[in-house]
């Protein structure tokens, strides 16, 4: 799940930051976010595994349908909006290679469908997690961009705080902050710890994976941000100029084709990643709304709402990215204000 938070909008926004202010304030302050993902997940685990039910069962067993309901409806339109900038991230990458739009549609409903297919939660979450190590390319890019690593520790102490204008800070920061702690989060984390079949004497190893998990996801989403700041001078150009494959093909510039290779895999990466995770948490609160089955370890058959919502709201995304001239950097940084907002 903390991998999954390192999604397409997310690695945008974190080279976003790079590319806009550089090292300096940013460099500290996705850890600490991190650290508030940390509380949030550590929390939803306890919870899913005591009671063996997910988020939206609990709220709609304690506050009853209106608010369960709104749970579920607040989560799905926020879940399509971040879908959509899913299959942006990988359509980005995919862009870098001279690849079309409908190959990313075609590649990220294959994987939600593919990981749908064994009727087991162990065997998704396998291959969700094998995926989700390459989001350590993102490290390997920050790496090739040879960053001054005095420059990189002295950032520590969240200086320079970023300056220029308030609209551009503000934007940033509300992604940089949505890239973090989302709404799909809470109910996936809960939902999959009680779906696991986890019990109270497995909290100590699911803390250990959280932190692990938190760890890692934090050094990943810094290199993606070291690496946008060597695009800090590229031709004097703000954020505004790396829509479309913009990020991958300036990096291209400035540190060789590696280093754009290498983002614009992870880019494709992270996307893939976050369409199953924030699927699978889309049809968690439906089946538990509706109080149907709502379980990988059950069959299509047996748990049709689940799975129909997981692809269903995937195949919605996909078709919105086949829109042409879609502004492609405004819905991947507006989808996480979307979640800070929520």
């Amino acid at each position: 799940a903390m991998l999954g938070e390192n999604d397409g909008p997310s690695m945008i926004a974190y080279a976003s930051d790079g590319a806009e202010y550089g090292l300096g304030f940013f460099v500290p302050f996705v850890p600490v976010l991190f650290a508030i993902a940390f509380v949030c997940q550590e929390m939803c685990m306890r919870v899913g595994t005591v009671t063996h039910r997910g988020y939206g069962e609990l709220v709609l067993q304690r506050y009853g349908r209106v608010w369960g309901w709104f749970g579920a409806g607040d989560l799905t339109v926020t879940n399509l909006v971040t879908l959509i900038a899913e299959f942006v991230a990988i359509r980005v990458g995919l862009a870098y290679f001279h690849i079309g739009p409908a190959v990313a549609v075609v590649l990220g409903l294959t994987l939600v469908i593919f990981t749908l297919s064994g009727g087991r939660y162990w065997r998704w979450e396998r291959i969700v997690l094998g995926m989700a190590l390459f989001n350590g390319l993102f490290l390997v890019a920050a790496i090739l961009v040879k960053p001054d690593v005095g420059t990189v520790v002295g950032a520590l102490d969240f200086t320079p705080f970023p300056g220029g204008g308030f609209n551009t800070l503000l934007l940033l920061l509300a992604s940089t902050i949505g890239a973090t702690v989302t709404p799909w989060m809470i109910f996936f984390q809960q939902s999959a710890s009680a779906d696991k079949g986890m019990t109270p004497s497995d909290i100590s190893h699911g803390r250990y994976d959280i932190a692990i998990g938190a760890a890692l996801a934090s050094v990943f989403a810094l290199g993606a941000l070291i690496a946008g700041a060597a695009l800090l001078t590229h031709n004097g150009s703000g954020i505004e100029g790396f829509a479309g494959a913009g990020f991958p093909e300036a990096l291209k510039h400035v540190g060789g084709s590696a280093v754009g290779t290498v983002f614009a895999l992870g880019l494709i990466e992270a996307g893939g990643v976050a369409i199953l995770t924030i699927s699978a948490s889309t049809a968690y609160a439906a089946g538990e709304c509706v109080g149907v089955s709502h379980s990988f370890n059950n069959s299509p058959r047996n748990a049709a709402v689940f799975y129909a919502a997981n692809i269903g709201i995937a195949l919605l995304a996909a078709v919105v990215i086949l829109i042409p001239g879609a502004p492609l950097l405004s819905i991947a940084l507006n989808a996480n204000v979307l979640a800070t907002v929520l």
